[in-house]
């Protein structure tokens, strides 16, 4: 029987998560592979002992020496950001080792000389886990739906993003009080700003379109917002109108061109996206041959990811006791396909809008905002204009039929700028119910 040895840099909550996967699994595998994967060393800076379940597994402060080890077949990386992993990964490579990572922000950004580097060794990079936790999506991409032109993915990528939103929605808490809330069960991290601002989705969006259309592609090509402007009146009226807002990352493919967006989006209820809520993640495509698929689960999570991880190891491990390494591009496609492809600029978007804004409660004001609109050609569904309380200013809600984002953006640029507007015009997008 072939051992597949493994060196673990990291042993937090994924790389203890991993280990533990490999060692309740171990006969699974077996039985699965006829391999045996064995973790042979750990190297960890502030871990002081591996619990007792992992009695024989060699723990070490010095990285180098799982590079250096002639034994160790798969390095996986699980400390995140972008450096020392890098550099890890790549002195990995370099040593003739294949290796395994869940750094979506490494892989986003620096994939190409990472892959590059690998490609020239001949050893594999497996990364299933850096989008979407224990979903399958990077295997489906690379596999499953290789027979089809991928024509849209929509997806709720970050579950701390839909966790917030959820609760929202749910008890009609407000955002500050629902990420705090987060914070305090381990659901956010306490600068949560790559989750709530969009970024991390990016992330994962940019690793997603490199692989549905064969293209490189930067964070600085995709347009983010994030959700911290949304007020649990938001909420309310989406809930009114048979909606619920998400964050989705988005992309649609023209041909010529690709959509690539972060956004608040409201998802009408009957849209399979609707449903999921909490701390899950789901993922919508659309195929030329299949039709719509969702994949859907826990997005991250140290047995989920560890799950994912220990997934590309036995891949890995196959291939490698069959002489086939790298019979499945990294990427989906053959390096040399890999290309650029334009971007839909934001401002060439149509589709419909729900407007928020904070004016002042005097005559007029309605006037005002209709005839800025109808200037710009953005025709009104409804609008609805809440009392005053305890303020001066009200809130005035109107939805739009189905308009350009260029006029959109400079309507809203002009209502900001009037002097009855007190605070800025919250905008979100609606997601029609064919849309797939």
């Amino acid at each position: 029987m072939k051992t597949i040895r493994i060196g673990l840099i990291g042993f937090g909550t994924v790389g203890s998560g991993t280990a533990e996967v490999l060692r309740l699994q171990a006969d699974r595998l077996r039985k699965r592979t006829g391999c045996a994967f064995v973790l042979k060393t750990v190297a960890d800076i502030s871990c002081q002992a591996l619990p007792e379940q992992f009695k024989g597994i060699r723990l070490t402060k010095d990285v180098n020496e799982i590079f250096a080890d002639p034994e160790i077949d798969i390095v996986v990386e699980l400390i995140g950001g972008i450096e020392p992993a890098k550099t890890f990964l790549l002195k990995a490579i370099a040593a003739g080792k294949h290796v395994v990572t869940a750094n979506k922000a490494l892989i986003s950004q620096h994939g190409r000389e990472i892959f590059e580097a690998a490609a020239a060794k001949n050893v594999e990079v497996g990364f299933e886990a850096s989008v979407c936790g224990g979903i399958p999506l990077i295997k489906a991409l690379k596999e499953g739906l290789v027979a089809n032109r991928i024509e849209s993915v929509m997806g709720i990528v970050n579950g701390t993003a839909n966790y917030i939103l959820s609760q929202m929605t749910d008890f009609g808490k407000g955002f500050a009080e629902v990420l705090k809330d987060a914070q305090a069960k381990g659901f956010a991290e306490a600068d949560p700003t790559y989750d709530v601002e969009g970024i991390d989705t990016a992330h994962k969006l940019a690793i997603i379109m490199t692989m549905v259309y064969g293209m490189t592609i930067s964070l600085d090509d995709i347009s983010i917002e994030g959700i911290s402007s949304i007020k649990p009146i938001d909420i309310a009226f989406a809930k009114d109108f048979g909606y619920r807002i998400k964050l989705l990352a988005i992309t649609r493919n023209h041909g010529d061109h690709v959509e690539a967006r972060v956004h608040p989006t409201l998802v009408p209820e009957t849209h399979m996206l609707a449903s999921i809520n909490g701390a899950f993640n789901g993922v919508h495509f659309h195929g030329d041959m299949v039709g719509d698929v969702l994949l859907y689960g826990l997005g991250a999570g140290k047995m989920p990811t560890g799950s994912a991880v220990v997934a590309d190891i036995v891949d890995i491990g196959r291939n490698i006791v069959n002489g086939a390494v790298n019979r499945v591009p990294s990427l989906g496609y053959q390096p040399a396909e890999i290309k650029p492809r334009a971007i839909t600029p934001l401002s060439k978007l149509h589709g419909s809008y729900y407007f928020r804004m904070s004016v002042l409660d005097k005559p007029g004001v309605l006037a005002a905002i209709a005839g800025t609109l109808g200037k710009y050609g953005i025709s009104i569904e409804s609008v609805i204009q809440k009392r005053r309380h305890d303020t001066a200013s009200v809130p005035v809600v109107i939805w739009t039929h189905e308009t350009d984002e260029s006029a959109v953006q400079q309507a809203l640029a002009e209502i900001d700028a009037m002097d009855f507007c007190t605070d800025k015009t919250v905008k979100v997008r609606i997601l029609e119910d064919q849309e797939g």
